[in-house]
């Protein structure tokens, strides 16, 4: 049987991995069962924000009213967006093209299972064996899929995921009506595109509010501002779904009064969430545990509990973003390729919802830091409340006033910042850098700072590109720009020591 040093389950994030051992001459071996690049490339944030930018546009020449200004938007070219978003999709080919010719890794192109202790069998989509090996070392960085709840007859319906939404279900044209069933970010941002290109969208959400990660102000606002260009159902529920000659039907539940109602659109978007693939590996086999959820569980090492297994990105259920799965990718080559282990630190991880208003977030809600036992000040400030927010158009009381809100502990360690408005993304990237500069310079008693040079009383990382360095940045976004600068750092005047 065929034994690999390495074994990458995944080729989004866990390529950053699987490199590293390339390199050091490892005898490695690489399953994925789709495309190559991961669910962020091929079917999720990278894709989604090629038909976001668009939908800024229309919405943003609809807000030019504010300021004096009338735009028509005469044509939606539909096809150009799609080959846009199709070309970035695509660079998986390349990929996987320049994989396939790595002399010392096997890629395995289907979907893997644990068959034993550190064993794996590779079946293809005809279910055939495409190999079975074991591994002296596995990263599980499988990601994860759609959620889809019990609703009565969703299949015989039918329904689009964000995975076959960005395959074989991908609408030559934009739908005439979209019942979207779920309020958190996917849905968010897909009501957003369709209801800008001109879709009657329909959100269905069986919580309270939409977006539960962020605070209830920033749900509110935006259930307000979507409420202006398709309808917001929460406190519903999806129970029966069925097809009605070209339209589908989707009866609702109202879960506070049980008033029943029947929704009708040409398509249905499933958008509840995401689900584990632990299932799909059989990781029991090979001894890794998972929680009650299905996720697999990992320590601050992302070791799991099988040893020399690993386990990063949506995989372990912990904050789903990419930029986090390529932190966590940085943190497990250290510990699968040296002697010194590196912990994992998620206090200061960062998202971005790609809705309109656009929403930015880094640490803990309000709720959050009292549930923790942080004594804490809050600051809320709109955009109308500065001068540059005001010649964008925003006023005071104005439903589209978006705001900054602050949770800062009494000591003014910063713990959450959070942002809904234009550019929210940007505003809330530098409280990320803030936070991962570690701590808050302080003099001891009675010393006289005056007396003390500036050099000598400098943070070591204050003014430096560190805590840039190591912060998480919200991937993708114009942060990018700024944050990924720092890589490409080259000497100018510097003398180069040379160490043999």
């Amino acid at each position: 049987m065929e034994e690999y040093d390495l074994v990458v389950i995944g080729s989004g994030a866990g390529l950053n991995v699987i490199n590293v051992g390339i390199n050091l001459g490892l005898k490695c071996a690489l399953v994925e069962e789709s495309k190559m690049g991961g669910t962020c490339l091929t079917r999720g944030c990278i894709p989604s924000k090629i038909l976001v930018h668009p939908a800024d546009l229309i919405r943003e020449a609809q807000h030019g009213k504010k300021v004096g200004l009338t735009f028509k938007v005469e044509d939606i070219n539909w096809d150009l967006i799609a080959e846009r978003m199709w070309h970035q999709i695509d660079e998986s080919k390349m990929m996987e093209k320049g994989l396939l010719e790595v002399p010392n890794l096997k890629v395995y192109q289907g979907t893997g299972e644990f068959t034993g202790e550190y064993e794996m069998t590779v079946h293809g989509k005809d279910g055939s064996n495409l190999g079975t090996f074991k591994g002296k070392r596995f990263l599980i960085a499988t990601g994860a899929r759609s959620f889809i709840p019990p609703i009565a007859g969703i299949e015989e319906a039918e329904y689009v995921t964000s995975e076959s939404f960005f395959g074989e279900k991908f609408p030559k044209k934009p739908w005439k009506s979209l019942i979207i069933i779920g309020g958190g970010v996917i849905a968010a941002e897909f009501a957003h595109i369709f209801s800008a290109f001109g879709t009657e969208v329909t959100i269905v959400e069986m919580l309270p509010r939409l977006v539960t990660t962020e605070e209830p102000e920033i749900s509110k606002f935006l259930e307000n501002n979507l409420k202006k260009y398709m309808t917001v159902l929460v406190n519903h529920k999806a129970i029966k779904a069925e097809s009605r000659g070209k339209l589908k039907v989707v009866t609702v539940e109202n879960t506070q009064t049980g008033e029943k109602r029947d929704l009708k659109a040409e398509e249905i978007l499933v958008a509840t969430g995401r689900k584990s693939n632990a299932d799909i590996l059989k990781v029991e086999k090979t001894g890794v545990e998972t929680n009650k959820a299905g996720w697999i569980i990992t320590n601050e090492y992302l070791e799991t509990s099988k040893e020399n297994i690993w386990c990063i990105g949506d995989a372990n259920g912990l904050y789903q973003f990419r930029h986090k799965a390529n932190y966590e990718s940085k943190v497990v080559r250290t510990n699968i390729f040296e002697q010194d282990k590196e912990t994992v630190e998620y206090s200061s991880v960062p998202w971005a919802i790609f809705t309109w208003p656009q929403i930015g977030h880094v640490g803990l809600t309000e709720a959050e830091a009292i549930e923790k036992g942080y004594e804490i000040y809050v600051a809320i400030h709109h955009y109308s409340e500065v001068a540059k927010g005001y010649a964008m158009g925003y006023e005071k009381n104005d439903t589209e006033d978006g705001f900054v809100k602050l949770v800062i502990d009494k000591t003014y360690r910063i713990l959450g910042a959070h942002v809904i408005g234009p550019n929210a993304a940007v505003l809330v990237q530098p409280f990320v850098y803030l936070m991962n500069s570690g701590f808050t310079c302080k003099m001891g008693d009675g010393m006289n700072l005056s007396l003390i040079p500036k050099e000598a009383r400098a943070c070591p990382e204050g003014g430096s590109f560190m805590p840039i360095y190591n912060s998480m940045i919200i991937h993708p976004s114009l942060n990018e720009i700024t944050g990924w600068a720092i890589g490409a750092l080259k000497p100018v005047n510097i003398k180069q020591e040379h160490h043999h």
